[in-house]
């Protein structure tokens, strides 16, 4: 499994997140129709950002907890997990911007047909914000140790640091799908 120096994978995990918000920010300047229309058999912007709020909703809570209840000391070192490597290997988009495999989204985690509640998007970004608070949090106790529960099963879990890469690798991977549904309804983010 991949070890990666702690202080360097959350600096690159904070810049990603920037990036997110940063294309969230955009989304705000785009009229509701194109962030409300889904294409044919897929999700609209909206419901895409329904989707991610899920996963914060789920995540951000959990990975407080764990730090809080887990003050073991910062390390400088992080070495990924097989599980939790998996999972980001599977969620994380190629080198040339494209998904690699399609998933099926738990029932939990997709928003009903004809969601269209704007107020995703600067929900998404409060997320974002609190997900750059814990990272900074992060930088003061071992991302090896640390588990936190994942989504599909709280019996299972995985190192505190596999759980920072998931969630922002799955939070990339539907960037995508969001410029292509844009690109679709005829507008470009330029983020």
């Amino acid at each position: 499994m991949p070890t990666f120096n702690s202080t360097q994978l959350i600096d690159s995990l904070e810049q990603a997140v920037t990036q997110t918000i940063q294309a969230a920010t955009a989304l705000q300047q785009i009229n509701q129709d194109a962030l409300c229309t889904a294409p044919s058999g897929k999700w609209s912007v909206i419901q895409i950002l329904y989707h991610l709020n899920s996963y914060n909703d789920y995540y951000l809570p959990h990975i407080e907890l764990a730090m809080r209840k887990n003050t073991i000391p910062y390390s400088a070192t992080f070495k990924a997990g097989v599980i939790g490597n998996y999972f980001v290997n599977a969620m994380m988009p190629g080198n040339d911007g494209t998904v690699k495999n399609a998933m099926k989204a738990p029932k939990d985690h997709v928003a009903a047909n004809g969601y269209n509640d704007t107020q995703a998007i600067s929900t998404f970004i409060d997320g974002q914000k609190k997900l750059l608070q814990l990272l900074k949090d992060a930088r003061r106790v071992d991302l090896t140790k640390i588990t936190v529960p994942i989504s599909i099963s709280k019996l299972i879990k995985i190192r505190l640091g596999d759980t920072f890469r998931f969630l922002i690798a799955h939070q990339q991977r539907h960037f995508l799908q969001i410029k292509n549904t844009l690109k679709t309804n005829g507008v470009v983010l330029s983020v």
